[in-house]
């Protein structure tokens, strides 16, 4: 077990936490959420013994080892890969090191034999003999191939150094796991195996991540950060967000019986109850949530973005269409062959092994690159508005908030007044003094607001979207999840996210060096499916190596 105790940590005027009294259990997968700035993080810190709070206590039961998801990419730049993971259990290794100064000391005493002895016993306890091969086991399931593994740190490519790290946490079964956004940087089949290996984990698990799908495949828990306070609810992401939204509806349903609220809401639990049956935390989540009364389920008081993007017409028969596109990049085919036409109604997934692929697809489709071979052309109809991946271009000169909204108000707005400004900015939870600020002192997720309430502005009839969900909190993602569901216009977008993909998407179009793979079909039946893989192997041949 892990607790905290009474802990207090403030920055000046600004309280963090106050007086924060929780504790975490073995077999329990403990979601941390909470909005930006939170000190979901912060709070990991504290645990870890990284930060010190201003008041307080962490306690470990005794003899339980702690590992901590490394988020320096150049502290072991001198160690090999392999030496990297190695290190993650700290004790093993100090004892390795001291049995083997021992044995490469010339004058070492019959007592200092003794105590190699006694170190080669202790060291054969914690599985030492067998540590190489476990470690190297845990590379080559996180996409490591061998021959990184005696490279140095510093000589791999910088993507796959997070992959280190997170063998490093994960080596040698630590009691107590503290994981911070580990699936940055990680692939799907990547990201696929940690969720397998964190669902049968049965230690503790505590882990900050903005992909949903990630948080509702491992976590049995929930633990809210919010108004200086953590609070722990039964269930994943998914069942914490929809049973406080529900709870806030009958809250404010007064017409409703308080006997008609409750028997709404025991149908609720027993329906997820049931679904955690299929997921991959099936036992100890169903255990948990059978175990759950109604008197836990508690409203959030989260705010959520207002994202609504509503078309000033509708799209026309020709919407897009794409003739034999071509990207190189120093030699290397990002894709080629590029050939399809954008229906009504289609929400396309745009797809590829080479993140970069997609990233300059959306850059030529918007005319901000030009293509090595082929054409594309909107339809006289189209009003479209694009969220590139790389946006700080757009907040360079400083101005505030409302002067840098007004610069994209289109033509066919006649009236863009104070308030009509305050509007769009207001959705994304930019109120009273906060349009004064300054854009070029805004945060990552800011920014990205103030991108949505331009695109909102627009009135589109197409969004394309590179990486929707980066930099937001768990709130806007949902938000922005939702109305790109709710959407009458078309969509192309690629995210990390799983569950935007999922949810959004009807079509599934996948850029290779040797053509696309075209498919209707919903993300996860797309990645399912056998033809695909089979087509996947043969379009990419050597062009993307891991």
């Amino acid at each position: 077990m892990i607790s905290a105790r009474n802990i207090t940590l403030s920055y000046g005027k600004r309280v963090l936490f106050d007086e924060v009294n929780i504790n975490f259990t073995k077999g329990n997968c403990y979601g941390v959420i909470g909005a930006n700035g939170a000190g979901k993080s912060t709070f990991l810190k504290i645990l870890s013994g990284e930060i010190e709070p201003n008041k307080g206590t962490v306690e470990i039961s005794p003899g339980e080892r702690l590992a901590v998801l490394k988020q320096n990419h150049f502290a072991f730049d001198e160690e090999t890969v392999l030496n990297t993971v190695l290190m993650g259990h700290k004790k093993m290794w100090d004892v390795m090191h001291e049995k083997d100064a021992i044995y490469a000391n010339p004058d070492a005493t019959e007592d200092d034999y003794m105590k190699a002895g006694e170190l080669e016993a202790e060291y054969g306890e914690m599985g030492g003999y067998t540590a190489e091969s476990d470690a190297a086991t845990f590379l080559s399931s996180l996409g490591m191939k061998d021959h990184y593994h005696q490279m140095l740190m510093k000589d791999i490519p910088s993507n796959l150094k997070v992959r280190v790290l997170l063998a490093q946490a994960l080596f040698g079964n630590p009691d107590i796991l503290l994981l911070d956004e580990p699936t940055n940087g990680l692939d799907i089949e990547t990201i696929g195996w940690l969720e397998n290996f964190l669902a049968d984990y049965e230690n503790i698990v505590l882990v900050v991540s903005h992909d949903r799908h990630f948080l509702d495949a491992v976590c049995t828990h929930v633990a809210d950060v919010d108004r200086s306070k953590i609070k722990v609810f039964t269930g994943n992401y998914t069942f914490w967000y929809e049973s406080s939204q529900l709870m806030a509806r009958q809250l404010g349903d007064k017409n409703k019986k308080v006997e008609e609220k409750r028997q709404a809401l025991i149908d609720f639990i027993a329906r997820f109850s049931a679904n955690a049956s299929k997921s991959k935390q099936a036992t100890s989540r169903k255990k948990a949530l059978e175990k759950l009364t109604i008197e836990e389920i508690e409203p959030s008081n989260r705010k959520y973005p207002g994202i609504i993007f509503q078309p000033l017409r509708e799209v026309g028969n020709q919407i897009l269409n794409v003739e034999h596109l071509k990207k190189s990049i120093d030699g290397r085919v990002l894709f080629d062959k590029v050939n399809f036409t954008v229906n009504k109604g289609d929400k396309i997934a745009i797809v590829s092994k080479d993140p970069l692929a997609v990233t300059h697809f959306f850059d030529i489709i918007n005319d901000e690159e030009k293509a090595d071979a082929g054409k594309f052309e909107w339809g006289s109809t189209i009003t479209k508005a694009y969220l590139p991946v790389e946006h700080n271009s757009f907040f360079t000169e400083g101005l505030n908030l409302m002067e840098w909204l007004r610069q994209y108000v289109p033509s066919h707005v006649t009236d863009a007044d104070e308030p009509f400004l305050r509007g769009f900015l207001g959705k994304m939870l930019f109120s009273g003094d906060d349009i004064m600020k300054k854009t070029n002192v805004l945060s990552g997720g800011e920014k990205v607001r103030c991108m949505l309430s331009k695109m909102m502005m627009q009135n589109p009839n197409v969004i394309l979207l590179d990486q929707p969900t980066n930099h937001l909190d768990l709130e806007s993602i949902q938000s922005f999840n939702e109305q790109c569901i709710e959407y009458k216009g078309v969509v192309l977008l690629t995210s990390h996210d799983h569950t935007f993909m999922h949810t959004t998407a009807n079509r599934i179009i996948e850029l290779t060096p040797g053509g696309i793979i075209d498919r209707l079909t919903t993300f996860d039946e797309y990645l399912e499916d056998a033809r695909v893989k089979q087509l996947q192997q043969e379009l990419y041949g050597e062009a993307v190596t891991a």
